[in-house]
């Protein structure tokens, strides 16, 4: 063999692994932009328009415009709200504070736990909250609410609202 063959396997495999560590670095950076919960979300059925934002050192959710009236129980319907206050402003998601959060502040966090409020029947539960890419490039917002242990709960999947 000649020297030249030697080096041409070398230089692919550098080529190969310089592309991979750059694809690796702009899906981090990429995956820290789309796991940002932060901004406006409609809710699982449709009915209210959220935006999240920090409220202290914690995020939170308030109704910004009221799209329906839907039941969420099987069969929809319209909704018999427990809570009879006006429902924009209301605050329903509260107290999200990150869950993976460590020393090192460069990586962005990509679970909160907080509080989420169900004006339906007007009671508050624990719940986990991220972002997942994965089928929708927008994002979606997953909302894991509980009673106890988070392995008994329900996950509820909002939408991003489009950017105009």
């Amino acid at each position: 063999m000649t020297t030249s063959s030697f080096h041409r396997p070398g230089r692919a495999f550098g080529a190969v692994l310089l592309f991979a560590t750059a694809f690796a670095a702009q899906a981090q950076s990429s995956s820290s932009a789309s796991s940002d919960p932060r901004g406006r979300w409609v809710t699982a059925n449709g009915n209210l328009e959220v935006e999240v934002a920090p409220c202290g050192a914690a995020l939170c959710g308030t109704v910004t415009k009221v799209l329906g009236n839907r039941s969420m129980a099987p069969g929809g319907g319209d909704m018999q709200a427990a809570d009879n206050r006006p429902v924009l402003g209301m605050t329903l998601l509260k107290d999200f504070a990150p869950v993976d959060a460590t020393a090192d502040s460069a990586r962005p966090p990509t679970e909160w736990a907080g509080q989420i409020y169900n004006r339906e029947n007007g009671k508050t539960y624990s719940c986990n909250m991220s972002v997942s890419t994965a089928g929708n490039a927008a994002g979606e917002l997953l909302l894991h609410a509980y009673v106890g242990l988070p392995l008994f709960g329900k996950t509820q999947r909002w939408g991003r609202v489009a950017s105009n």
